[in-house]
């Protein structure tokens, strides 16, 4: 893994041969076969079976609350238990989207959505040291695996903002460091919907102190404008602790909850008695993966130390549905990146993992958590539960990577690492030397 930012310069008259351009086109051939699929999948499936904009329809009711209802946002039933439940500032964006006709707003949030899939992967790979051609296979690999994995599917299923909050938090903490305004994406993402608050405490305990409070101010930003416009909403969403409620958007017992409240609270079958025990894990796992997540950035590995600090928003914030998972997209970059990168048993360990979560996350025709075939006896509360587990396990990977870093501070140069990586896959080594 390589530090964001990383400035490579291209060199010059260096044609590429016909051995280094196969690994490109064999990716888009299999990009293309496997959107080809998914289009065709879309297509032979009854209307609103693979794309029913439902979250998308209750941003569009908030956002036409907001227009004509505002000091009924918080109050008013979208569907049966369910109210609005993101920010003022957020239902202020969503009464601009409302001014569009449904049908125009409904496949311009799915084109943005795809879009929004394909360009956090190609910041991703920048930000690992990825350049030129090796981006582009890159890219269109990981797309096409992408396109299969069930929350990528359920967020374009479901119309979800996920996809652009992932993309505007990627593209934010991607620029370089010498940015003065590095963090303002993260701040107005977290005034969307607050997860990405979580951020705040890594930049701090990762020593990017300024980032920290441009995230913090750009958020109060938000805050603010919320106020000036939404005022009743405003303090009902702040001032009276709204904000607090998950129940607002759901059940958290749901198996389409896929964090640790979501995991204790099915175990015993109560939320209220599941919450002390909910609350105790999650400190235990943001000491953890927010210590490694700072590690991990501290020793270059910016990558990998922002996805372990998304991970663990994932497994402790009280509701975390299962399109929240699209983060696995970049991680999969991360992991075909680190294989690429191992030499020996340990190239294969990583491939076997990356392959791990692709299957793990994979869609299967059935939603994968056992809601609709669920597995018997001792292997029910897996497939209930299985994100969760695969969202521990690859936090514990990455606690024992920061170990690792710890112990060793080890850092092979990235550009000797990167080089003999491309030749030894045939995708040809960089055409690019350091600054």
């Amino acid at each position: 893994m390589v530090a964001a930012g990383l400035g490579l310069k291209r060199a010059t008259g260096t044609r590429p041969s016909r051995q280094r351009r196969w690994p490109l086109l064999a990716a888009i051939v299999i990009c293309g076969l496997a959107t080809a699929a998914y289009l065709g999948d879309v297509l032979l499936h009854h209307p609103g079976q693979m794309l029913d904009w439902y979250d998308l329809n209750v941003y569009n009711h908030g956002g036409l609350i907001a227009r004509n209802a505002p000091r009924r946002l918080y109050s008013w039933q979208l569907h049966p238990g369910i109210k609005f439940t993101y920010t003022p500032f957020a239902a202020l964006m969503f009464a601009a989207f409302s001014l569009l006709p449904w049908a125009v707003l409904r496949w311009l949030m799915t084109v943005a959505g795809l879009a929004a899939i394909g360009v956090t992967i190609w910041l991703t790979l920048g930000a690992l040291g990825w350049h030129a051609r090796q981006r582009a296979t890159g890219l269109a690999a990981v797309a096409a695996v992408a396109l299969w994995l069930e929350p990528v599917q359920r967020a374009l299923h479901l119309g979800q903002i996920e996809p652009l909050l992932m993309v505007l938090i990627v593209w934010d903490i991607c620029q370089p460091d010498r940015r003065r305004w590095k963090g303002i994406g993260i701040g107005v993402a977290a005034g969307i919907k607050l997860t990405p608050l979580v951020f705040i405490p890594y930049l701090f305990l990762a020593g990017k102190v300024r980032q920290a409070a441009v995230v913090t101010a750009a958020f109060a930003g938000t805050v603010a404008i919320g106020f000036v416009f939404l005022p009743h909403a405003s303090e009902k969403y702040w001032l009276t602790g709204y904000f607090l409620h998950a129940s607002n958007v759901g059940d958290v017992k749901s198996l389409l909850n896929q964090s640790v409240l979501g995991l204790v609270a099915r175990s015993i079958h109560s939320v209220r008695h599941a919450t002390p025990l909910w609350l105790a894990l999650s400190v235990v796992l943001a000491v953890l993966g927010l210590g490694a997540a700072a590690v991990l950035d501290r020793a270059g590995r910016a990558v990998a130390g922002w996805l372990t600090c998304e991970l663990t928003s994932l497994l402790i914030f009280p509701i975390s549905w299962d399109h929240h998972w699209i983060w696995v997209v970049p991680a999969l970059a991360l992991l075909a990146d680190t294989a690429l990168r191992a030499t020996g048993a340990a190239r294969w360990a990583w491939w076997g993992l990356a392959a791990a979560v692709a299957v793990l996350f994979g869609a299967w025709g059935t939603l994968p958590l056992g809601e609709v075939h669920p597995l018997p006896g001792a292997l029910q509360p897996v497939s209930q539960n299985l994100f969760v587990l695969a969202g521990l396990a690859l936090l514990a990977v990455a606690v024992v990577a920061a170990w690792h870093q710890r112990v060793t501070g080890n850092e092979q140069p990235v550009t000797e690492k990167l080089d003999h990586a491309m030749t030894r896959t045939s995708l040809g080594p960089p055409r690019s030397s350091v600054k």
